[in-house]
């Protein structure tokens, strides 16, 4: 349990798609939960509720991976989920829906700008890491101020952010 001025986030990875499963690259494309994804989802909100480990607020991105997610987590719970756009995934510009392995053959140059990891490219019209990671930031700094204290489960992609604030 966090102290009186300690706030925890907890970030869920949406569950699977079915262009998880193909290895495609989905970004702020809303693909939804397949029937797997949809179990998983359950099975994590009974786990939540069976280990008695309890949020205090639930927020999901607006894309449906998510919210079906956040809603198996929720609904056990009694809790209203706050949708921010701000939790989607990386915008990958032209990358978006391109499986992985095809990529590097259909965009090439923009394949390999995207393997250096050049902090300020947005990948023709998506996001550059910088645009991203200040996007994230913003995210984070709302949730810290605004609910001081409070557990908080964020459901979104698998971006990996773990850390303890006070």
């Amino acid at each position: 349990m966090p102290t009186r001025h300690q706030t925890r986030i907890c970030f869920v990875r949406h569950g699977e798609t079915d262009w998880n499963v193909e290895k495609r690259m989905q970004g702020h494309i809303d693909i939804p939960l397949n029937a797997n994804g949809v179990i998983q989802a359950e099975r994590l909100g009974k786990a939540f509720l069976q280990s008695g480990h309890r949020f205090d607020r639930i927020y999901s991105s607006d894309l449906e991976r998510a919210f079906h997610t956040a809603k198996a987590i929720a609904s056990p719970q009694s809790l209203e989920i706050m949708v921010h756009p701000d939790l989607r995934e990386r915008h990958v510009g032209k990358l978006q829906g391109l499986l992985l392995a095809d990529a590097p053959q259909v965009e090439p140059a923009l394949w390999q700008r995207h393997l250096a990891r050049d902090l300020d490219f947005d990948l023709d019209g998506g996001e550059s890491i910088v645009q991203f990671h200040n996007r994230m930031r913003r995210m984070l700094d709302h949730l810290l101020m605004k609910h001081t204290g409070e557990q908080i489960l964020a459901v979104r992609d698998p971006c990996r952010v773990y850390r303890d604030w006070e």
